[in-house]
């Protein structure tokens, strides 16, 4: 959710970088801020008019990768995160990076879940980034600057 003093008005400007339009928001990293980073990134794809599909994978996405920050990030949360958003209406692509300042991790080092075996019988935990890796197409991690930066880029 946006708390107070991260309300609408904090967000950063829109602004042209050479490949597009960009914008960012930054949220409590929170099971409860999805549907508001969801809303954020949707409103942002609208006028790229994208296939239902590459919504519903954008969507399963972003809940993937915020409830992996809600839970894993910070060692006392929640911490924040931001989520940036990048399209590139001439090639229909849109990027999207996720970025915290939580404990260093990269998600892309975690082990394939063995996905032939029952689900009772699979250890806990890696199908969400292996859902990320499958739906979008690209998918990055970089530690810069105190940041765990993910970023995943879809085509439209």
């Amino acid at each position: 959710m946006i708390t107070e003093d991260m309300d609408r008005d904090r967000l950063d400007p829109t602004h042209e970088s050479e490949s597009g339009t960009e914008e960012k928001i930054t949220v409590d990293a929170v099971f409860e801020c999805i549907p508001t980073v969801t809303g954020f990134v949707m409103e942002k794809l609208q006028f790229c008019e994208p296939p239902s599909a590459a919504k519903n994978h954008i969507k399963i996405v972003i809940d993937e990768i915020i409830n992996n920050i809600a839970r894993y990030a910070y060692e006392e949360p929640p911490g924040p995160v931001t989520v940036i958003v990048r399209i590139e209406p001439d090639v229909r692509k849109a990027h999207i990076s996720f970025e915290d300042n939580g404990v260093p991790c990269n998600p892309l080092n975690a082990g394939t879940p063995d996905i032939t075996l029952p689900a009772k019988q699979r250890k806990p935990g890696g199908m969400g980034i292996l859902m990320t890796k499958k739906l979008m197409d690209e998918v990055s991690y970089e530690y810069k600057d105190g940041k765990n930066i993910l970023s995943v880029s879809k085509n439209l």
